[in-house]
């Protein structure tokens, strides 16, 4: 792009716009930084730096802990991560569905767990029906939740996928069952794989909500090793697992780069096959 052409779609600053700009980054990083040795200090006046803090996550049972709330929060990952993909294809159906009935309710449906906050919902599923049983009520909450958002990822999606498409299917004899499954669905996949795997992401994240409602997620571990051990090793806890739940999103992130990978060379296979 030419600088005229540039100049165009913004001003391009001059000598004292640009020392400006310097020295506004400048003070900016050196507020930050301030603010970073503040928050040390103080966390350092507290003892949260001391060795001490660490000795309890030298104990087995404690390392058992940790590992179980992983384990728990992958579980319940896992069944949320199902549960809102499979609701997510139903509710994308219902809208794009030719029935108006379908479509309304379909519509309502996404609309309502979208607007609720997530934390009143499984709050709410505790209270009311899964007081036994945490795991279900945040479950439960997270398929409404993100099912609704995954419905909304799955039908811009389709939309997006060129209308010629479906035309020429339709002109072929398929039925709309077929020309979604075999023509649009495989199509609209590969472009709106990133955006369900970012959902997916949330909804890993969105597990450490289980903690308001007692289920023995990784979140609930660490606090309960934080509340019964000396000096309340608040530092040591968030070093030990943040960079828990850094790795499962990590993890899934490349699960997804992988499958998105496979596809792409599977569609070029296909392609080089046909020429």
């Amino acid at each position: 792009m030419s600088t005229r052409a540039a100049s165009v779609l913004y001003d391009v600053p001059g000598p004292r716009a640009r020392v400006r700009n310097l020295i506004l980054g400048l003070l900016g990083l050196a507020g930050i930084a301030g603010l970073i040795w503040y928050v040390v200090v103080r966390l350092s006046d507290a003892g949260q730096f001391d060795a001490v803090l660490w000795s309890p996550f030298e104990y087995t049972a404690v390392q058992q802990r940790i590992l179980d709330g992983a384990l728990s929060t992958l579980e319940a990952f896992g069944l949320a991560a199902v549960g809102s993909l499979v609701l997510g294809s139903l509710l994308a159906a219902g809208r794009l569905s030719d029935h108006f009935p379908v479509r309304v309710a379909s519509n309502v449906v996404v609309q309502f767990f979208r607007a609720m906050p997530l934390v009143i919902m499984i709050f709410a599923l505790y209270r009311a029906a899964f007081g036994a049983q945490p795991m279900w009520a945040l479950v439960i909450g997270l398929t409404l939740y993100n099912g609704a958002v995954q419905a909304e990822i799955i039908r811009s999606g389709i939309n997006a996928v060129p209308r010629g498409q479906a035309e020429a299917a339709y002109a072929l004899g398929l039925r709309k069952t077929q020309v979604m499954g075999i023509v649009l669905v495989p199509q609209a996949v590969r472009s709106m794989l990133p955006a369900i795997i970012g959902q997916l992401v949330v909804t890993l994240k969105d597990t450490s909500l289980g903690y308001i409602i007692t289920y023995p997620e990784l979140l609930w571990q660490m606090k309960l090793i934080a509340s019964n051990s000396d000096g309340y090793p608040y530092i040591p806890v968030v070093l030990i697992g943040t960079p828990i739940y850094i790795a499962m999103c990590l993890a899934l992130t490349a699960l997804a780069r992988w499958i998105e990978s496979r596809g792409r060379r599977g569609a070029s296979r296909r392609s080089t096959t046909a020429a």
